[in-house]
């Protein structure tokens, strides 16, 4: 004798008899709109930016060929005559970013490794917050504080040589760091926060101590996350106005020497945007032009991110 132990689903239905709403959502509809109009907002912003710089830009090589303006090493494009060699402030600007990367990448992943692995949930409660505290500290602060504190400390400290000049790329890129350390930080410990114990777990029993499961299980599970707050760390870092115009200086020098003073690209925007300039003449025209620059070399290294972010992804269930 068999007994057949299979349900009518189809006969029985669900309880209510249906499965519709019985009334319409209308908060949920709201916060749709409202998350639209956000993302909208974001894309009209970036909009707005390109078409702003863009025909400012174009008008300016109409007057300076591509040639003057990468194939030349002197800048000084306020000056007369004017020169229109953009190779010192890119130096510049990438040997800041270079030095804020090099201050900010190791302290805020050991920084990160220890807040996800290390740390009590107690201590994680105070440390993070108190970490995130230097990303809330105005820029400008940032750069008096290297201007005054931190050369200083490194022209009473150098041991051999000619010391830093009091404008220098060093302590304009050390302090930058030390700005983009909770960014990093803050971002890769998200990143390993989302990976499953049982990836952990499955380590631990099979023996591994609990540095090999962060160097080995941890950071390579969460590397599409950590990779993103670099990135995010590096284009704030090439984008950062005041410690640079404060710190760095505004004599465009073409040299890797980071304790010589040099000008960086946002450094020269905003020293010839706070200066009485016509509209129409072509040294205003120059600030739209190396805007134009450094939102280009930002996008790029957006686009690159955003690839590198796609193949290390890792995704579970």
């Amino acid at each position: 004798m068999t007994v057949d132990t299979r349900l009518d689903v189809a006969a029985s239905g669900p309880p209510g008899g249906t499965l519709k709403r019985s009334r319409p959502r209308y908060g949920e509809r709201v916060i749709e709109v409202v998350l639209l109009l956000a993302a909208l907002v974001s894309i009209a912003t970036t909009v707005g930016i390109i078409y702003s710089i863009i025909p400012p830009t174009i008008e300016f090589f109409g007057s300076v060929s591509f040639a003057d303006f990468f194939g030349s090493v002197s800048w000084g494009p306020l000056f007369e005559p004017p020169s229109y060699g953009v190779w010192p402030i890119i130096t510049a600007t990438l040997l800041v970013t270079a030095i804020a990367v090099l201050v900010a990448v190791p302290l805020g992943l050991l920084s990160a490794i220890y807040l996800s692995e290390y740390a009590r949930p107690r201590t994680r409660t105070v440390l993070k917050p108190t970490l995130e505290v230097l990303a809330g500290i105005p820029t400008v602060v940032y750069g008096f504080f290297a201007l005054t504190l931190v050369t200083p400390f490194l022209q009473r400290i150098w041991p051999i040589g000619e010391g830093p000049d009091v404008f220098n790329a060093l302590a304009g890129g050390v302090v930058m760091g030390i700005m983009i350390i909770p960014t990093v930080a803050s971002l890769s410990e998200d990143a390993m926060a989302a990976v499953p114990n049982s990836l952990r777990d499955a380590a631990y029993a099979l023996g591994s101590t609990r540095m090999i499961v962060s160097l080995r299980v941890v950071v390579p599970a969460a590397l599409s996350g950590i990779v993103a707050a670099f990135v995010l760390g590096i284009s704030r870092a090439i984008g950062e106005t005041m410690i640079v115009t404060i710190a760095t200086g505004a004599k465009a020098n073409l040299t890797w020497n980071p304790l010589r003073e040099m000008q960086t690209m946002t450094a020269f925007i905003a020293q010839a945007g706070q200066g009485d300039l016509p509209t129409a003449s072509l040294d205003y025209k120059t600030i739209f032009a190396v805007a134009a620059l450094l939102f280009l070399i930002t996008f790029v290294m957006n686009a690159v991110s955003i690839r590198l972010v796609r193949k290390y992804r890792e995704v579970y269930e």
